[in-house]
């Protein structure tokens, strides 16, 4: 019998199972969004449109049966669907003979500064990217125009909108194109048109890692500059396109982390309440308040107009979790955002598919799942965009 052992070249193996990954993920695509493989937004009961527009159903009824706005999609059981776009344009309608400005279309006016979101943690299964990619989805939704930048080279915000990194981005498209030292291009030559209205995309993919190794180099040559400053400079040259930026940061405290941060005027922590996150998330504070002294030492402004954490994949009757949640509200006070995200089933089947929650339909769950999960994340993000009105100085 032969017992001779054969060894394998690690770096082959491990780049042949990538492969395999990316063309099971490819074919996995196309068959879930035939047939061109592109995806796109669901439709709206009037409710759920009615909801996002802060109307009456029987308003949008109204409205219809005069013909104003757009015709909605009338089902076989006489049920009224809106896409995206319905809902974007009554929204504008509406916004015309508003009480007052904002009512309908809430985005910046005259004086508001861009907001700029960093959404971070150190630790990986901290929700970060669930809590992203809900968040600039509902904004726009709401009727901010929304950039999301995935900024995290793993690129899941990325896939989450229909790009498939590995296969979509072989010749850049990210934001290093745009920050890179040599040669960068105009940030809007990376921006694309997401399946969602006033949502823009930015994708990621590991070319970002580039710029962790080029720092250091560029550092050692006097070349950097301000490095960290290249995100926020970028961003200058799409400051009046857009009322939110929503940044998925990388799961580590490195270059790409440093320029986020520069650039944010808000920033989410995520926060798993088990204490081995609260441990790490310990670690990862006083990591980067030893950053932004750097930083701040090189003569950046590191002021933002406010923190928060956010609770994720929270289980109400999870007791141990309660005396964390409660210990963290204790020390913070109000930097704890009120709203948790429920930890749910619906949230992650969802991500089977590569979707958001508010991308899928609520016949796919049992209700009260979907209900329960829709309900958590719709007031989680409703907090954050209060923030932002806030921020503005509206109410």
């Amino acid at each position: 019998m032969d017992n001779t052992f054969v060894h394998e070249d690690l770096n082959a193996v491990i780049r042949q199972h990538s492969e395999w990954l990316a063309n099971q993920l490819h074919s996995q695509r196309e068959s879930l969004f035939p047939p061109d493989a592109e995806k796109t937004m669901r439709k709206f009961t009037s409710g759920e449109a009615a909801a996002l527009l802060g109307v009456n159903d029987s308003y949008l009824r109204k409205l219809n049966l005069d013909g104003k706005g757009p015709s909605p999609e009338l089902t076989a059981g006489n049920r009224r669907l809106y896409s995206a776009q319905d809902i974007q344009a009554l929204r504008l309608l509406l916004e015309k003979t508003a009480r007052k400005p904002g009512d309908y279309v809430p985005g910046r006016r005259e004086g508001d500064h861009l907001q700029v979101i960093g959404v971070m943690n150190f630790k990986g299964g901290s929700g970060k990217t669930t809590t992203s990619a809900h968040l600039a989805q509902r904004l726009a939704l709401r009727g901010y125009r929304v950039l999301g930048i995935d900024l995290d080279p793993q690129a899941s915000f990325t896939a989450l909108h229909g790009v498939q990194p590995e296969l979509d981005l072989e010749d850049g498209g990210t934001l290093y194109d745009a920050i890179r030292y040599e040669d960068p291009e105009p940030i809007r030559s990376v921006i694309r048109k997401t399946y969602i209205p006033n949502l823009d995309l930015i994708p990621g993919n590991l070319e970002l890692m580039e710029f962790e190794h080029d720092t250091p180099r560029a550092l050692a040559q006097g070349n950097a500059g301000l490095f960290f400053f290249r995100v926020r400079e970028a961003l200058a040259q799409v400051d009046e396109d857009y009322d939110v930026v929503v940044i998925d940061c990388p799961p580590q405290l490195g270059f790409l982390t440093m320029s986020a941060l520069s650039a944010a005027t808000g920033v989410l922590v995520t926060i798993h309440p088990e204490m081995l996150d609260v441990m790490s998330m310990s670690q990862f504070l006083r990591m980067t308040a030893d950053l932004m002294d750097v930083i701040a030492e090189s003569g950046a402004d590191m002021s933002h107009d406010w923190m928060r954490y956010v609770l994720t994949r929270y289980e109400p009757q999870d007791a141990p979790q309660n005396r964390i949640v409660a210990f963290l509200r204790t020390m913070y006070g109000e930097a704890v955002l009120n709203s948790p995200m429920l930890k749910s089933t619906a949230i992650s089947d969802a991500g089977l598919t590569k979707q958001t929650l508010y991308e899928v339909e609520r016949s796919a769950f049992t209700r009260s799942t979907y209900d329960r999960a829709i309900e958590s994340l719709n007031t989680l993000n409703d907090e954050i965009a209060d923030l932002i009105q806030k921020t503005w100085g509206r109410t």
